[in-house]
């Protein structure tokens, strides 16, 4: 009997052998798996930080480009003041070289908010990596943690399986100045930058229709963006240069009263208040020349409405 039951032990071994044998090189795959995907996510993690790093340089390029031309408006705008005491027939020159860094700087703007977007891709492709690590590194670990226990013939259930390891990124805090909240017109447009600048580009190419459609589509996909105040501006300028002084009042007030903080309020007044005056509406033009200079008064535009003044003969100030 003593040997039947030591031959019974020695046959249970030797088939629990290979089992055993199988189930460790199992667990050495798939530990070695594991590791070259932690590897390989440690490669794209480095391979996005380094192009993340490309990218915020690029953003701090056009900072300083925006910076620059601030500083430069600046001066363009002190240089006007000063010579309009002795030059003022260059005044219309000057200030369209000021409306011209203005434009520049929405076009800045607008490639700042594009590089801004590239940088969110770029982050939200790093948490997508991050999770499916995560996902992937969970299912493993609870393998690898059950697998010793299974031979085990007492009541305790296996152990826990080791958390998941935890990726080393850190996303960034979110860009600002984002719209959150877009019309529905605007799920199926274009990036309103794209759209705007096409628009510009057509409109100082003297494409006068195609701009009059592409800031239009501008006002209807996205009508609460600061570019679609600027839209309304230069829809005013082009019927404006066509003569059509009452329609191009209309485009002014819309910057006016819609978007109190464009850029644009300044020339809007101006251009809003000769339009009038082209109008023989004079009693009107000369109270928004008032208003401009009331409000603005040491901006060009405002140099520009005392000489209009001064010509007609009219008091700055109202008497």
């Amino acid at each position: 009997m003593r040997n039947l039951r030591l031959t019974s032990a020695v046959l249970i071994l030797s088939l629990a052998t290979p089992a055993f044998a199988g189930t460790n090189k199992d667990m050495v795959q798939l530990q070695t798996q594991i590791q070259q995907l932690q590897d390989a996510v440690a490669r794209l993690q480095q391979s996005n930080d380094e192009r993340m790093g490309v990218l915020k340089d690029l953003v701090q390029q056009s900072a300083d480009s925006v910076n620059r031309l601030s500083v430069n408006l600046d001066a363009l705008q002190k240089q006007l003041a000063t010579q309009q005491a002795t030059e003022g027939t260059k005044v219309d020159t000057v200030s369209g070289q000021v409306q011209a860094l203005n434009d520049s700087l929405d076009e800045m703007k607008a490639r700042m908010n594009r590089l801004e977007k590239m940088l969110s891709d770029v982050q939200g492709q790093t948490q997508s990596i991050s999770a499916a690590l995560q996902n992937n590194a969970a299912p493993a670990g609870q393998t690898a943690g059950q697998a010793p226990v299974q031979p085990a013939t007492t009541d305790q259930p296996g152990a826990l399986p080791p958390p998941a390891p935890q990726s080393s990124f850190t996303q960034p805090a979110p860009l600002s100045g984002r719209r959150d909240a877009l019309p529905a017109a605007a799920a199926s447009a274009p990036p309103v930058e794209e759209l705007y600048k096409a628009a510009y580009a057509d409109y100082m190419a003297a494409k006068y229709p195609i701009a009059i459609a592409e800031f239009g589509d501008i006002i209807k996909s996205y009508p609460d963006d600061s570019l679609a105040g600027n839209s309304f501006y230069y829809l005013g300028e082009i019927d404006y240069r066509a003569g059509k002084y009452a329609a191009a009042a209309k485009n002014y007030d819309k910057v006016l009263e819609q978007f109190p903080g464009s850029n644009k309020i300044p020339a809007s007044h101006l251009h809003k208040g000769q339009a009038l005056i082209a109008m023989n509406q004079n009693e009107a033009g000369v109270r928004e020349l008032r208003t401009l200079i009331q409000r603005f008064p040491t901006s060009p535009e405002a140099t520009q409405a005392r000489s209009k003044l001064n010509a007609m003969g009219v008091s700055i100030h109202p008497r």
